[in-house]
């Protein structure tokens, strides 16, 4: 018998739903102490210590641009020592930068003070190994040439945004980051001994390593956009687009690769943004199955919505990275990566056409601006295929029900709660409930019950 292509998705589908395993983006070793490369720097086998080490000048210089800028993307020198399965890894003159939009934060003391305070608070960081060394193959972690550095930002559970890249992954979404955990400590020169920040969710940046590392995409040579506010795939205004220059301006869409041909990326997205606003039909169906992989897409929001991930695209205009694998203008394939999941699981907020993303209707999940994943379904093929994804993932058996889910859960919490306590004060328990600001805090992930997250969102997709 024939199998169509969306058939034989559905059954690897259904597949990784019950298979208790990930889609491994490179082949796993169970050996951890053989393990290279991606491998070794995101396996769960333990939680790494990762050591920061600053220069006294260069450390007050990152404050000084937090002052000046709460967006800074302005990079300083510090060198990386990275220890994990009884083995040192040493990365002199890295680049450290600050992290995060709302979440921003400045890593020590007040507005205007300098190092030595003492008044640490916990943020987020983004370490570039190449930063002032392009293509220097000496300069890098195992192979590894980016890492962002995050913390548990208004997530007493520690595990919601690692859970959701992890569910990603074991239902075949391939354009999934990596991350695990780590230890993070900072020295600033002229100090006794190192701070101790805490625990860290480790996770791979996406940007064109990122695009190499997977073969699925079929061309490394693409232009790579980072979305953020205003990215609704339907407007096309100048200034939504612009290039990633580290000066702190934002746009809807950031061009990452490729900066020096930004007009030729940029006439390429606004060709794709013009065809999707003008097309319908059969002739938006043949032209979005040329460009897009959409079996992978519908994957992939299936997902988003069993996880409430509300500040998405299709919500809130924001959260989400695209790559084109072809600078031709009109030849190429077009993939959506997720990105920023650490609001999801019961952290719900009035966001979008939004109260509540446990309950709220999968099928109109967003804005109407935001006209790329409702005009694919409203063609009947996709939205009965995306249906069916989103039954899958509540089966009982299946990975995200909460007898399954709950196992990973206490494993990780296991594996990292001995480090919580740190020299900020924060964040130093675990507790199974949503952020502070969420407006439905009566959600639980870890407790069974009729308040659990799984529970309730099984029951509605079983349902559909």
């Amino acid at each position: 018998m024939n199998m169509k292509p969306h058939h034989i998705y559905m059954v690897l589908f259904l597949l990784l739903a019950f298979a208790g395993c990930k889609k491994d983006i490179i082949p796993d070793d169970d050996d951890n102490t053989t393990k290279t490369g991606y491998d070794m720097v995101f396996d769960e086998e333990d939680v790494p210590v990762l050591s920061l080490k600053v220069s006294l000048n260069e450390w007050n210089r990152l404050l000084e641009a937090y002052d000046t800028d709460h967006n800074t993307r302005e990079y300083v020198h510090c060198d990386v020592v990275f220890e994990k399965h009884g083995k040192q890894y040493a990365v002199p003159d890295a680049g450290l930068r600050l992290r995060g939009q709302t979440s921003r934060r400045r890593p020590e003391g007040a507005e205007g003070q300098k190092h030595g305070t003492g008044d640490w608070h916990r943020c987020h960081f983004g370490l570039n190994f190449r930063k002032f060394h392009k293509g220097d193959d000496n300069y890098d972690l195992d192979g590894v040439h980016r890492i962002n550095l995050k913390y548990a930002k208004e997530d007493p559970s520690y595990i919601r945004e690692k859970y959701c890249f992890d569910l990603l992954q074991r239902m075949g979404i391939w354009t999934a980051e990596r991350a695990s955990w780590c230890r993070l400590y900072i020295q600033v020169e002229g100090d006794a001994i190192p701070v101790y920040m805490g625990v860290y969710l480790m996770m791979e940046a996406i940007e064109g390593e990122f695009i190499e590392e997977r073969k699925d995409f079929q061309g490394d040579d693409g232009f790579l956009w980072k979305c953020g506010w205003g990215a609704n795939l339907r407007d096309t205004d100048d200034w939504r687009f612009g290039v990633d220059e580290n000066l702190g301006t934002a746009y809807a869409y950031e061009l990452k690769t490729h900066k020096k041909k930004f007009d030729k990326g940029k006439e390429q997205l606004c060709r794709f943004i013009r065809a999707v606003r003008s097309l319908s039909g059969t002739a938006f169906r043949d032209w979005i199955e040329k460009h897009c992989d959409v079996d992978l897409l519908l994957r992939t929001y299936a997902v988003f919505i069993a996880v409430g991930h509300w500040d998405d695209y299709w919500n809130d205009m924001n959260n989400f990275y695209l790559y084109f694998n072809s600078d031709d203008l009109d030849n190429y394939r077009m993939f959506m990566i997720p990105y920023d999941m650490d609001n999801t699981l019961g952290t719900t907020h009035i966001c979008g056409v939004q109260t509540d993303a446990g309950r709220h209707d999968p099928f109109n999940w967003g804005l109407d601006e935001c006209i790329f994943i409702s005009k694919i379904l409203s063609i009947e093929e996709y939205r009965s295929r995306y249906r069916d994804y989103l039954k899958a993932i509540a089966v009982p058996g299946s990975e995200f029900t909460y007898e399954k889910s709950i196992v990973r859960i206490r494993e990780w919490q296991d594996l990292i709660r001995p480090y919580l306590a740190n020299a900020t004060g924060e964040d130093q328990e675990i507790q199974d409930l949503p952020a502070s600001w969420s407006n439905n805090r009566w959600y639980r992930i870890m407790e069974d019950g009729s308040n659990n997250w799984f529970r309730i969102k099984c029951s509605i997709l079983s349902a559909l």
